[in-house]
């Protein structure tokens, strides 16, 4: 489904490592097979981000067949030693990606900042310039790039692979200033899904939607403002306050 403010992009490159946050304790590390939803939205997020929207992934498309390699890492040790580690990575990657941004209503005092066309123009120019920040595919050390690219041009390995299922899988985290419901207000939160690819195409669950999400801890929300120093932005909205 497209929405008025929907964005399409590619985003690539040599390496990724995909995992639950829970599979990066220790010294081993394997990847998932697919981009979890948390993933891509922090590509998202290093393309464009405002405190006052919130980026919705709608669907990947699986461009590239899913095949991993292993590799012998030397972690960092603070505190001596010298181990070897063997961590687990897709490779030669390549994924397009549809999402779209909705208001983060639990940040009432950036409602100045709600102007569509505004944050939409901007992200579309921030993808074709390959972001504003560094992009990653999962882990620092995978390299990611993203171009412009129409969602479902091109060929894919697996369009002809009517559906293939992954069973359980890490969704992505609900901090405290994106809750959507009184269960997960002022919380921080982990969901989990089951992820189902049809045609190279999978269509992920919003979070609001998530079958299961189990509470981490007790979360506070970040203020923003210019008493605070972290947000002089809000002087062009020209509230009370700001």
């Amino acid at each position: 489904m497209r929405h008025r403010n929907t964005v399409e992009f590619e985003v690539f490159g040599d390496y990724a490592l995909f995992s639950d946050p829970i599979m990066r304790v220790g010294g081993e590390k394997c990847t998932l097979q697919i981009p979890t939803y948390e993933a891509l939205k922090g590509i998202l997020s290093s393309v464009y981000w405002k405190p006052s929207i919130i980026w919705i992934i709608d669907a990947v498309r699986v461009m590239n067949p899913i095949q991993t390699e292993v590799k012998g890492i030397r972690p960092i040790k603070y505190h001596g030693g010298n181990e070897l580690s063997y961590y687990t990575y897709l490779k030669d990657c390549r994924y397009q990606v549809r999402a779209h941004f909705v208001w983060n209503h639990n940040r009432p005092e950036l409602e100045g900042d709600h102007i569509e066309h505004k944050h939409h123009n901007i992200a579309k120019r921030m993808i074709e310039r390959g972001g504003r920040r560094d992009i990653f595919l999962g882990t620092r050390e995978c390299q990611g790039y993203v171009v412009p690219c129409v969602f479902g041009e091109g060929a894919g390995y697996y369009d002809d692979n009517k559906e293939l299922a992954f069973g359980l899988m890490y969704h992505g985290i609900t901090y405290a200033d994106e809750a959507y419901s009184e269960e997960t207000k002022d919380k921080l939160s982990v969901r989990f899904w089951y992820p189902v690819m049809r045609n190279g195409i999978i269509e992920f669950a919003p979070p609001q939607e998530c079958p299961i999400v189990r509470t981490v801890r007790d979360m506070e929300m970040k203020p923003f403002g210019v008493e605070y120093g972290n947000y002089q932005g809000l002087i062009e909205f020209g509230g009370e306050g700001s």
